[in-house]
């Protein structure tokens, strides 16, 4: 799977595309399923100002994005992280989420448990390695779904009431990372409708109705609602790339 996303912020002065393939490996391989390369344009005259490893920036962009949702999902009191996937994904929402928030307790779940275990003795900190995903979920405050998963390994029933979901893996329109009762049950954030309604399987297999796109919230034209049990659905935008990348050129341009 070859994509290409393509975005211009004239906010941010910035165009970009990102190339990023897609190949699901059978077996462990030592190189990565997701692969991308993004590359830095000038708005100006289109000529190209740099190359940059998109698969850094995708993996500290998308656990960026989710810990924004959570910032404002959240329930009030929030001390059980709980990590479906031990993954990339994994790494770098563990890293941005044990720096802006305050848990007593973070486990993870892996269908290869070595995985889990190799990545609790990496971190720095504290992990619970649990030996099945319902153990890592119940009691849970805020879980995070980064898996490979094509049906759903998170199910509605394990979830405690008012939790707050990261769901980001499954962005295929046939695959599911969560269950069609805990997508119903949830009020449903998504990082862009068009997206979602095209391109995750989590929303369009369930039915469940799209509560408000994350950008409505952070704008304050809809309500975040973190007394509820909440659900964000991130697919990734090539905005964030853009943005992301900009920033990371302005910041070697500028000597820093």
């Amino acid at each position: 799977f070859l994509g290409v996303m393509p975005a211009y912020s004239a906010a941010d002065d910035a165009l970009t595309t990102k190339l990023v393939t897609f190949y699901e490996h059978k077996k462990d391989s030592s190189v990565p399923s997701h692969q991308a390369t993004i590359l830095l344009l000038d708005p100006r005259n289109g000529s190209l100002k740099a190359v940059l490893d998109g698969s850094v920036i995708t993996a500290k962009r998308t656990a960026a994005v989710s810990a924004i949702a959570t910032k404002l999902l959240m329930p009030a009191f929030a001390e059980v992280l709980c990590i479906l996937g031990a993954g990339v994904q994994a790494y770098s929402h563990y890293e941005i989420f044990t720096e802006l928030f305050t848990f007593k307790e973070v486990r993870i779940w892996n269908r290869t448990k070595e995985k889990a275990v190799k990545f609790a003795n990496s971190v720095h900190g504290p992990v619970q390695v649990c030996s099945s995903a319902q153990e890592a979920v119940t009691g849970a405050d805020v879980i995070i779904t980064v898996t490979m998963a094509t049906t759903p390994i998170l199910f509605g029933d394990w979830v405690k009431p008012g939790a707050h979901i990261n769901a980001v893996g499954a962005s295929r329109p046939d695959w599911r990372e969560l269950d069609d009762e805990l997508m119903k049950n949830s009020v449903l954030f998504v990082d862009s409708r068009e997206a979602a309604l095209t391109e995750s399987g989590d929303v369009i297999l369930s039915g469940a109705e799209i509560f408000a796109e994350l950008g409505e919230v952070v704008k304050g034209t809809k309500p975040a609602l973190p007394e509820k049990t909440t659900v964000f659905k991130s697919l990734g935008m090539a905005v964030e790339d853009t943005v992301a990348a900009k920033f990371v050129y302005d910041s070697w341009s500028a000597g820093n």
